[in-house]
């Protein structure tokens, strides 16, 4: 990462020490801790709903369940860096609230590239009593295994681990377990460890290819019109995988309410699938939209969980952290409340999705899903800009003094 102008020890024992003020501010008016909830962080892969891309038209509604839900929690869309891949980069920023667009374009994956040669990395992770990483596929991939070793989880779950993927499942032809046994393996957790567990589930089911024979009915999805160049069978086969995933879902949020512990879960959509042929420059920003909600159960609600209703229509991967501890209204560190700041006043941000032909790697997007320049942002909103690139910096590439100076505590 490039280093920002001022970057200093000074600066930084500045900002720790501001970012402390906002803290105690936000947290004024907070009632919990974090390390008493049960936060999951589910990565849905390659969903978004596909009748928001333009040229494709589908007759039926393939995800009800969570649009519905969508309509009575916190829920919006999120801007993805990726399209038709990028998973463990999206996954990289829910887990630290880094963004990847603030990095040198060679930084391909930061899990394989960075995590690994720090020496003090920390992530949302290391705010609870217990973390579990579940993902219903091989470990290896992205450099996981070592990444999750370095943010601290005490276990991962994954296929050929010590620790078992239970109830195996698969839909149809579909080479990838299922969602449903992704929910499965989650609620063993949920239901057996103490409060203060974070999770991070990573589901495989939706993953490419997408083959027509994979399921029966897919060919009720069949598109009426898809844009030149686009399979329609393929279009078929992936909107059935998301009609599982709504139906797996809606299971999923019948068990955990049942749950007498206060258990919030931020499900999200990592990227679009890479299948539809359409002009980058032109449908930039769509084709970088993904669906979201964030859930609190019934006994969470009861216990002071509550919907958020502001700035909620397009977020970042980095958000969600600041998000969910507003959501259950638990207290902020330092470095949480520099994250709520962001998330409050700030645009989304992510990588360049290609949008007017820009050629900057940086872009922002209002809740209106338009495209916003650096220079048009308040002198206010660029101030807060260049905290958070000082900050990021400094744990990245800098001298990571922001942890003697107890921002992350």
């Amino acid at each position: 990462m490039e280093k920002p102008a001022g970057y200093s020890k000074a600066r930084m024992e500045k900002i720790a020490q501001e970012y402390q003020e906002v803290a105690k501010e936000v947290n004024k008016d907070r009632k919990n801790l974090l390390s008493s909830q049960t936060i999951m962080f589910n990565l849905s892969e390659s969903f978004s709903n596909p009748k928001r891309v333009p040229g494709v038209k589908i007759k039926g509604n393939p995800i009800p369940y969570i649009l519905s839900l969508k309509k009575t929690t916190t829920s919006g869309l999120m801007m993805s860096s990726g399209y038709g891949g990028g998973t463990a980069n999206m996954e990289y920023m829910t887990l630290t609230g880094l963004a990847t667009a603030n990095f040198s374009s060679t930084m391909s994956t930061p899990y394989t590239q960075l995590v690994a040669r720090l020496i003090h990395e920390w992530s949302f992770n290391q705010d609870f009593r217990y973390a579990v990483a579940i993902h219903p596929y091989e470990g290896i991939f992205y450099s996981r295994i070592s990444a999750y070793r370095k943010f601290g989880f005490n276990r991962f779950y994954y296929l050929g681990s010590k620790y078992k993927i239970i109830d195996q499942k698969k839909i149809g032809y579909n080479p990838y377990l299922s969602d449903e046994t992704a929910y499965d393996n989650a609620l063993h957790q949920l239901r057996n460890d103490e409060n203060g567990t974070f999770i991070n589930l990573v589901m495989m089911q939706n993953h490419l290819p997408y083959n027509s024979s994979y399921y029966k009915r897919s060919s009720s999805w069949l598109p009426t019109s898809v844009s030149a160049g686009t399979d329609k069978s393929t279009v078929a086969a992936y909107t059935a995988g998301i009609n599982y995933t709504d139906k797996a879902v809606k299971q999923f949020i019948k068990q955990i309410n049942k749950i007498q512990k206060p258990i919030t879960v931020v499900f999200y959509g990592d990227h679009l699938p890479g299948i539809y042929n359409n002009s980058m420059a032109k449908d930039g920003t769509k084709l970088h939209e993904t669906d979201y909600f964030i859930y609190s159960n019934t006994y969470a609600r009861e216990h002071g969980a509550r919907t958020l209703t502001s700035n909620t229509k397009v977020v970042s991967p980095n958000d969600f952290m600041a998000m969910v501890a507003e959501q259950t209204n638990s207290k902020v560190t330092p470095y949480l409340a520099l994250m709520t700041k962001i998330y409050e006043d700030l645009p989304a941000v992510s990588i360049n999705t290609g949008q007017n032909n820009s050629t900057a790697s940086l872009q922002f997007t209002n809740s209106k899903g338009q495209v916003v320049k650096y220079s048009q942002l308040t002198k206010k909103q660029k101030r807060l800009w260049q905290d958070y690139k000082l900050v990021e910096y400094d744990l990245t590439a800098g001298k990571q003094y922001l942890y003697q100076l107890h921002m992350m505590k």
